[in-house]
């Protein structure tokens, strides 16, 4: 199979490098275009924050993993990215790094859950701009079944390997249920985003973000349909609070002991869950001797994190299985290609010499007999094909016979002259 590809990824490029590749939705599909008219019959681009792939089966023989790379950096032109900075596949290992993608063993955080749906998209674009053919749609087919296969039967996608999410962990710990809890999250960054956007997904009760710049704090609110507080009157709101999550990029506490202390007393010992997430801290880790606080930092939930990744670390081999497994299955698939068409020429050929023979006798018997005749003519067919299309496939999909597979076709070819059969079916 000459499938090729190229990589640009975490490992391979810097951030600034894999920004500068990265391809927008209407960028693909005029990528797709460029790639179309001169370097791949068929194909598919991936392209998100950590990484954008091109693969496809190349128009000659001539076409290669460079021709992929110069096509993409002339696109986007991109100065500083040399063929030290991709990774290079062909045929079967092609094929394996697209489904260790979509499986999430190849992400920056292994079993990303996010991974499957980015590679579906991108196939539906290859669809869409009818870039995708017999080959890639078997490998979109696959890589979405691998995927799939990987969640379901492997613990590859369990337990939190961010931060923000082993925060959300440990308050449904804490919590035995969110629809009664009140949320502020401090700060409106990625990693107050990411913990708004969990705790949304467990459907808290309400969810109340500060910031010092109040659009931003707006803008996610309204993501996550919660409301917003003044960053300079929030400390005279934390009583209302069961969680309070923090992560801004302040240099000093920006809750301190007393404030902690004062929002307890008014909660009358009600408990308060408190996780400050930022580096350097946010809340005064003091706060945790006062009673009925529940606090953590990124060190504890650090733990939870390395716990995690290690865990789906151990689930990689069950996953390598699956791949596995499916490469055997796309190669048995993959190897009846070359025999399909003289099976199927090889039945027309029958079926032809059986309605040659049935419309001589058509009006010689009645419709009753004809029917009878015409279902045992079909039956016959089927059992004289049956065990030559069998043994054909079987040749075929065992990888190891392919020689012999092609010895066998083209004897079948000669001997019923199949090669001659023009496209209508009928016999020279």
């Amino acid at each position: 199979m000459n499938l090729i590809g190229i990589s640009i990824n975490h490992r391979t490029s810097s951030i600034e490098l894999r920004e500068a590749v990265h391809l927008s939705t209407d960028e693909q599909k005029d990528f797709i275009k460029l790639l179309r008219n001169d370097v791949l019959k068929e194909g598919f681009v991936i392209s998100t924050c950590n990484r954008t792939e091109i693969f496809g089966i190349p128009k000659t023989n001539s076409v290669g993993n460079k021709a992929l790379f110069e096509k993409l950096i002339n696109f986007k032109n991109v100065d500083g990215l040399s063929l030290d900075n991709i990774e290079k596949f062909e045929s079967e290992e092609a094929l394996k790094h697209v489904l260790k993608v979509s499986s999430g063993i190849d992400s920056l955080i292994i079993g990303d859950s996010q991974i499957l749906s980015q590679c579906k998209e991108s196939f539906r674009i290859s669809v869409d701009q009818e870039f995708s053919n017999t080959i890639s749609r078997k490998v979109f087919d696959i890589a979405a079944r691998v995927g799939k296969r990987a969640i379901k039967e492997t613990l590859i996608s369990q337990g939190a390997v961010t931060v923000s999410y082993a925060a959300i962990q440990v308050i449904e710990k804490i919590f035995a249920n969110l629809n009664t809890k009140e949320a502020l999250i401090i700060g409106a960054g990625e990693t107050s985003e990411l913990a708004a956007v969990h705790l949304n997904s467990r459907s808290i009760g309400k969810i109340t973000i500060t910031n010092r710049t109040e659009e931003k704090a707006g803008q996610l609110a309204k993501k996550v349909s919660g409301s917003t507080i003044k960053f300079e009157d929030f400390r005279n709101h934390l009583h209302k609070f069961d969680i309070i999550i923090s992560a801004t990029s302040s240099t000093d506490f920006i809750v301190n002991y007393d404030d902690i202390k004062a929002a307890i007393h008014k909660r009358k010992g009600t408990p308060i869950f408190i996780m400050d997430i930022a580096i350097p801290r946010d809340i005064d880790p003091k706060v945790k001797k006062l009673d009925n606080v529940f606090y953590n930092d990124i060190d504890s939930l650090n733990i939870i994190v390395d716990q995690n990744l290690h865990k789906r670390k151990q689930e990689i081999p069950k996953v390598e299985e699956i791949i596995k497994e499916e490469i055997d299955g796309f190669y048995s698939w993959y190897n009846t290609l070359g025999i399909v068409p003289t099976i199927k020429s090889l039945r027309s050929f029958f079926e032809e010499i059986e309605h040659d023979e049935l419309s001589k006798i058509r009006h010689k018997v009645t419709d009753e007999d004809y029917i009878k005749l015409e279902d045992m003519t079909k039956r016959l067919i089927g059992r004289i094909l049956h065990n030559p299309t069998i043994k054909l496939r079987e040749l075929a999909e065992s990888g190891d016979n392919l020689d012999k597979a092609s010895e066998h076709t083209s004897a079948i070819k000669f001997l019923f002259n199949l090669d001659n059969i023009p496209k209508n079916g009928k016999k020279e």
